[in-house]
């Protein structure tokens, strides 16, 4: 199996939703988008399936020293080898991805989030240093877009926190800070039960509104002149847009009704948001979040 070819299989495997906006890209800028998530994929798994903390340490300090060798032009992984010619085509930041590392070792070594800022770190980390790496890829004129690939990245992981919140707490990670909880008066315990008693609405409301607001905020910073060139950010926006809306339909409570999206419904809500947004932006049209 080629290094683009393990890539491309990792991507599609994962179901992310990611890899439904990749669909549309040309052929060289999906490649390397393809790579960058399978970088990702890689090493999140190390930190969600890997058990033995040690083990895990030791599995990511692999991936610092394959990106140390990769950009050394001497990759061993078909991940590293897909990153180099990545690299190669497109002014990707070794230290960006050393920047992912260092979030997915906070979720290794299980630190507890106590203020607001331990959350914000952690999110620039695991989202918003990949949206500064995809528009990259997909390309830009105006710095502005930078500010809105980590805004929607911030809108992107705060939304995947709200869906995962069974899963994460049934193996000891809350990601919502201490002080925040404790305004609420709501306890890890009722994280693991699934307690969603009246503090606890409360307190996932804000967080869905703290979603909503950097969806709202990312579109406003997105640059007119950008807009084309970065729809395949737009389109993600979507989707995860869709997981928000039916969060807010059972009222955050997804220890009782986890939410899922079907891969065929992802595909519609890409292909209608491209296809509005090839008309919309010739057009000037507002940006749509919902289909």
């Amino acid at each position: 199996m080629t290094p683009e070819a393990y890539c491309r299989d990792k991507t599609r495997g994962s179901g992310s939703s990611f890899f439904y906006a990749f669909l549309f890209l040309p052929e060289e800028k999906r490649r390397a988008m393809m790579a960058l998530y399978a970088f990702c994929r890689e090493v999140d798994d190390i930190a969600d399936e890997v058990s033995d903390q040690q083990v895990a340490l030791t599995k990511l300090n692999f991936w610092r020293e394959e990106l140390a060798r990769t950009f050394a032009g001497q990759a061993s992984h078909p991940v590293g080898h897909e990153l180099l010619w990545c690299a190669g085509h497109f002014p990707i930041n070794e230290e960006l991805l050393l920047e992912i590392l260092d979030g997915m070792q906070t979720d290794i070594m299980a630190r507890p989030f106590i203020k607001q800022s331990d959350l914000s770190l952690y999110i620039y980390r695991v989202a918003g240093v990949v949206g500064l790496l995809s528009i990259e890829v997909f390309g830009y004129s105006e710095r502005k877009s930078r500010d809105f690939a980590t805004r929607l990245g911030e809108a992107l992981q705060l939304t995947n926190i709200l869906r995962d919140l069974a899963e994460d707490a049934a193996i000891g990670r809350i990601y919502i800070p201490q002080e925040v909880r404790s305004r609420y008066q709501v306890s890890d315990q009722a994280f693991k039960t699934g307690t969603v008693d009246e503090s606890m609405q409360k307190l996932l409301q804000e967080y869905g509104d703290k979603a909503e607001n950097a969806f709202r905020d990312a579109v406003a910073m997105l640059p007119p002149k950008d807009r084309e060139s970065l729809r395949p950010s737009i389109v993600m926006a979507t989707i995860y847009y869709a997981y928000l809306r039916q969060l807010r339909a059972i009222g955050f409570d997804v220890w009782s009704t986890p939410v899922r999206i079907l891969p065929l419904r992802k595909m519609w809500i890409a292909w209608r948001a491209w296809r509005y947004e090839c008309k919309a932006c010739k057009r000037q049209r507002p940006i749509r979040l919902e289909f």
